[in-house]
């Protein structure tokens, strides 16, 4: 069409009264929002001259995605999380708040609900042939390099397969396989035995993959294993180890690396004695580092849609 009409008084108006910005009923952050958002989309039907077609194949995309449940993966792998985490970042720079372990996305597969146990939790309940055992262990402590008591340590991470539980499309794994929970004690210590993850990727025929395809772009993530860490007197955690040597570390489709989280993975014996499936196994040596409350209140608790499941 090669026309401009965003800055006509006609359009300028329509957007007001879509987003019922001078009105008083609603939310106001909400109309605030929606203005904006509407604004910037039209001015880019505008500027990049879309089609009615490529706008209407928009729309007819977003539905596929809802019907998905693949928002949060996009979510991902358009950068939206990395970003919000970015911004995250230099909230506390400004702030002065220093010296805690990294943060990293959340991903779109956490299940609350799995059994919080004492110290240490085996969370390999299913068998698996192709994946051997790993022992992740390490210390909770403040900035001051202090062990924190009562902290809550949670745990996941996929499977052999690239399969998480609650999400596998085969069925095979048990609820809160490969999940679990460890409360520290005065020692601030927590271990987690399990099995050696693999990365995933993108479902094949889904929403997320098909738009990857169109931009060129791959949707496979390396090994990695999920964390929240909290504490009563401490900001919550959300974070994430890469397992060393992924190809993958550095070409994450989601881009949740960072280079203070990717610990060694060392070789072990003495297995038997921990009760794992095999002698040999792996071991991840990781601490983390919980930065203070910010006048008294945690500012990294993030609220969105999760999966709880009573294990």
């Amino acid at each position: 069409m090669s026309v401009k009409v965003f800055q006509t008084e006609e359009v300028q108006n329509l957007l007001k009264v879509a987003a019922n910005l001078e009105g008083e009923k609603g939310h106001a952050r909400a109309r605030a929002i929606t203005h904006r958002l509407l604004s910037d989309l039209f001015k880019a039907i505008d500027d990049l001259d879309m089609t009615p077609d490529e706008v209407w194949a928009g729309v007819n995309y977003l539905n596929r995605l809802g019907q998905d449940g693949e928002a949060a993966l996009l979510a991902a792998g358009l950068g939206l999380e990395k970003f919000l985490d970015i911004r995250m970042d230099a909230a506390d720079r400004a702030a002065h708040i220093d010296g805690g372990t990294p943060r990293t996305i959340e991903g779109p597969l956490y299940v609350a609900g799995a059994v919080v146990r004492d110290g240490i939790s085996r969370i390999d309940l299913n068998e698996d042939d192709d994946a051997g055992p790993l022992v992740i262990r390490g210390t909770v402590t403040g900035q001051d390099g202090k062990p924190v008591a009562d902290a809550m340590i949670e745990c996941w991470h996929a499977n052999s397969k690239g399969f998480y539980s609650h999400f596998d499309p085969t069925g095979a794994q048990s609820e809160f396989n490969l999940r679990g929970a460890v409360k520290t004690g005065a020692d601030g210590k927590y271990e987690f035995h399990t099995l050696m993850p693999v990365g995933y990727g993108c479902p094949p025929q889904g929403s997320t993959q098909q738009l990857l395809n169109v931009l060129g772009r791959h949707g496979d993530r390396p090994a990695h294993v999920h964390f929240f860490v909290t504490s009563d007197k401490h900001r919550k955690l959300t974070t994430q180890i890469n397992i060393e040597g992924d190809p993958l570390i550095w070409d994450d489709f989601a881009y949740a690396t960072r280079e203070d989280l990717i610990p060694p993975v060392v070789a072990r014996t003495g297995g038997k004695a921990l009760e794992l499936k095999t002698d040999a196994y792996k071991e991840i040596e990781f601490d983390f580092r919980l930065t203070p409350l910010v006048q008294g209140k945690d500012n990294q608790i993030v609220h969105r849609l999760r999966a709880v499941v009573e294990a």
